[in-house]
Parts: structure tokens; C-alpha cells; sequence
């Protein structure tokens, strides 16, 4: 874990700040001074910070500690493994964000036992690998020779569900495709809600929303807060939705390499990916920054611990509106 004062000229630049003074203001931190102390009682250290200045230092160091924890927790986990390779280290190191972080660290995360698992008990892992290739046009009888009674794989056809289902996950954990269904949410999503049920009464102050829709490239900050609130209070029910064509044919231009037998599965398992795997993570819906706070604007809340699966661009330039995947980063 590298010194706090090494973040100093991070912040110093994020925050259009003099370093030595943000190096000063991290190492009267580290004293356990507060805020209004080094603001108040230290100017001639901080170069006349006021106290948004000095909160928008601590709010940014918080969460660049964070992310180098988080980096170093994922590299150790896949160390462990005997999986981490320089390369993939080095990318670790030099992710940004945490949403970096957790989209190198996904296809070495702990799983619990899911349908790709139970398909690589079964020694199917080698046949998806042929499949996803698309260099082989007669499948089932590439797909003959991982038939085994003994394994579990009674016939063709559960062979190939297997690889399909293998398939699915590598679609759901490639970062080139997280970032592209990221952005169709952003530019192309939904927004909708509905009241709960015999919630009509108690939720009077939310009426407008009881029965709402309305695309979240529209919809203005205050109300996408409003409609968090509500949910929150369990007054409605919320929905983000995209047009299914639309996510499929963007993912099948990164999968599909080639017009086959192969090419079919590869084009199943990712429709299987999408309905299964990547929309139901977009069920939970917060509000989070997600980038540096601004030395104007310090008062944002951080929950940097999790990354979105899309965001929007609020009314102030520091603060983002996000939908988190609860199963992609849980």
C-alpha cells in the first residue's frame, strides 16, 4: 500500500490544486485533524483552502485507499490461483476506477456453481473453446467425442448445451461487451415505474410516478433521484429496459467470427447470456459518483466499492446516476 502522501499529486491535478498543499493537508489528516481545524488554523499550509477544498481532498484520498486495496486484494486473490500473469497484473495496477478493477478481476472471481461450472466438471470446456472459435461446421460430430455416460454427458445434445453454457459466461465476463451494453443503457435505456401494491395511499407524494416512464437520456437528475427515493421508501417499483435486438446484434458484432454450424451456438449462447446473465444483473439502482469529485463539489457521496452497469450524466459535472449489476459484481 503505497504512502497517502504518494497520492498527493493525483488529487493535486483532479482538483486543480497546488500538490504541496494537498500534500500538506494529507499529512495533517494523517495527524487526525479534521476539517474545519486544517481549514480554519492552517492556512498557511493549505495555501487558504477553504473547508470544500480540504473535504473534497479527503473524499478523493478516501477513495483512491480504496481502490489500491481493492487492487491489491484482487491481485492476490488471482496470485493464489497461479493464474496472475505480469501483463494482467500491470493492467490491475493501472486501472482507474474500481469498475476497471472488477471487470479484470470477474473471470477469476470466486463462482459459485453455476451451469458453466457444472459444464467444466463434465470436461466440456475444451468443445466450447472449439465452438467459440467458429472454425468447425459439423458440430455434433466434434461434439460425439465429449459424450461420456460416466461424466454425466448422456447424448450430443447435452454436450452442446453444456458448451453453450460455457459460452454464455465467457460472453457475460468479456469486458468489450460489458462496455458496450454500459453504453446502450446510457444513450438507449428506459426508465420506468410502477406502484406497489397498496402502497397508493401512502405514497401520495410520489403519485406522478405510480405510473411513469421515460428515457433515462431525457430524464433530468432531480427526477431520476425522486424515482431512487421511491423505490427506496418501497412506494414503487422500478424497471431499466433496453431493446433486446438492439444489445444482441452489438454483442453478436464482437462474437460472431463466421457464418457456420459453430457460428449458430456462438449466436445461441449469447442470446442465452444476454436474458440470463446480463440483464437480470440491471435490478438495483443507486446513485453514485463516478468520477473525482471536484474541489467545488465535495459533498458527493462515495460508494465507489461497486461499479455501474451504466451511467448517466447528472446535473452537476461531478456526479453520475447509476445503475449498479448486482450479480456481475457481487
Amino acid at each position: 500500500m503505497p504512502n497517502t502522501i504518494d497520492f498527493a499529486p493525483q488529487i493535486a491535478q483532479e482538483l486543480n490544486l497546488a500538490a504541496h498543499h494537498v500534500a500538506n493537508v494529507i499529512h495533517l489528516f494523517d495527524e487526525g485533524a479534521t476539517i474545519p481545524f486544517i481549514a480554519r488554523y492552517r492556512k498557511e499550509m493549505t495555501g487558504t483552502m477553504n473547508e470544500e477544498n480540504v473535504a473534497a481532498v479527503q473524499k478523493r484520498l478516501e477513495q483512491l485507499i480504496e481502490l489500491q486495496k481493492r487492487k491489491e486484494s484482487v491481485i492476490a486473490s488471482i496470485r493464489e490461483q497461479e493464474k496472475l500473469t505480469p501483463e494482467l497484473e500491470q493492467k490491475i495496477l493501472n486501472a482507474k476506477t474500481l469498475q476497471e478493477v472488477e471487470d479484470l478481476y470477474l473471470p477469476y472471481k470466486p463462482k459459485r456453481r453455476t451451469r458453466a461450472a457444472i459444464a467444466r466438471e463434465k470436461g466440456l470446456e475444451p468443445l466450447a473453446a472449439q465452438i467459440m472459435a467458429q472454425n468447425v461446421d459439423f458440430v455434433d460430430r466434434l461434439a460425439a467425442r465429449y459424450v461420456n455416460a460416466g461424466k454425466g454427458v448422456n447424448d450430443i445434445e447435452e454436450a452442446l448445451q453444456g458448451a453453450k453454457d460455457i459460452m454464455a459466461e465467457w460472453v457475460s465476463e468479456n469486458i468489450n461487451g460489458r462496455n458496450r451494453i454500459r453504453k446502450i443503457f446510457h444513450i438507449q435505456g428506459d426508465i420506468s415505474s410502477a406502484v406497489v401494491k397498496g402502497k397508493e395511499e401512502e405514497g401520495k407524494t410520489y403519485q406522478q410516478y405510480f405510473d411513469f416512464r421515460e428515457p433515462i437520456s431525457q430524464a433530468p437528475s432531480h427526477r431520476l433521484l425522486a424515482l431512487f427515493r421511491a423505490e427506496e421508501e418501497g412506494m414503487v417499483k422500478l424497471k431499466i429496459k433496453v431493446d433486446d435486438d438492439f444489445v444482441l446484434n452489438s454483442l453478436e458484432s464482437i462474437f460472431l467470427k463466421n457464418d457456420n454450424q459453430s457460428s449458430e451456438l456462438v449466436r445461441e449462447a449469447i442470446a442465452d447470456s444476454w436474458k440470463r446473465l446480463l440483464e437480470p444483473s440491471a435490478i438495483i439502482i443507486r446513485r453514485r459518483p463516478t468520477k473525482p469529485p471536484s474541489a467545488s463539489s465535495p459533498r458527493i457521496s462515495n460508494n465507489c466499492s461497486s461499479p455501474p452497469l451504466w451511467a448517466k450524466s447528472a446535473s452537476s459535472p461531478s456526479t453520475r446516476v447509476s445503475v449498479q449489476a448486482a450479480k456481475w459484481w457481487s
